[in-house]
């Protein structure tokens, strides 16, 4: 027996009238796709590493030893930082303009500055790491010729063996381009 409104398809697909729900902003900054399986299982390893850590930590203040106690906490809660800022990172969009949220940054460009943005072969980074593959790339031009780094590539954390994912996550972020390029905001 299937039970739709117990997952998460289901829930997205019961409400999906065309309208936007009452409570959702049009103007916050949103990810046009979700984390892969591989973002997310590292930020919950680097998430249950950081709880030992802290268990860790209360076991050492236990024990009475302050400066230890300080360094175990700050690395702890220097790894749950990162788990997060893991998960963070991506592209997003808004009607104000396209982020790219990196591990130690973040860009913003208006839509008043993206010249195009489209799908191209070339060698991507797989994992982020420096070995390159041939691979697609979802890449942005900016008003001026000016070289913005790549958005998405099917081999980043996001999509690798999620060929389909990729594509979609490219479309919907080219409609949100083609969508308000054109619309000043």
């Amino acid at each position: 027996m299937p039970l739709p409104f117990l997952t998460a398809a289901g829930a997205f697909d019961a409400h999906d009238n065309g309208e936007t729900l009452p409570y959702d902003d049009p103007d916050r900054w949103r990810r046009p796709y979700r984390p892969g399986p591989w973002r997310v299982a590292i930020a919950a390893l680097l998430l249950l590493l950081g709880a030992f850590m802290l268990f860790a930590t209360v076991i050492i203040v236990a024990v009475g030893t302050w400066a230890g106690a300080l360094g175990g906490l700050a690395a702890s809660l220097a790894v749950v930082g990162t788990a997060l800022r893991l998960l963070r990172t991506g592209v997003w969009v808004s009607p104000k303009g396209l982020r790219r949220v990196g591990f130690f940054g973040t860009r913003s460009i208006p839509w008043s500055q993206v010249a195009e943005i489209r799908t191209v072969q070339q060698p991507v980074r797989w994992l982020g790491l420096p070995r390159t593959v041939q691979g697609q790339a979802l890449t942005v031009a900016a008003r001026g010729g000016a070289t913005l780094p790549v958005l998405l590539t099917d081999h980043n954390a996001d999509f690798l063996s999620r060929t389909e994912a990729f594509d979609r996550a490219a479309d919907s972020v080219e409609a949100w381009a083609n969508e308000y390029r054109a619309v000043p905001v």
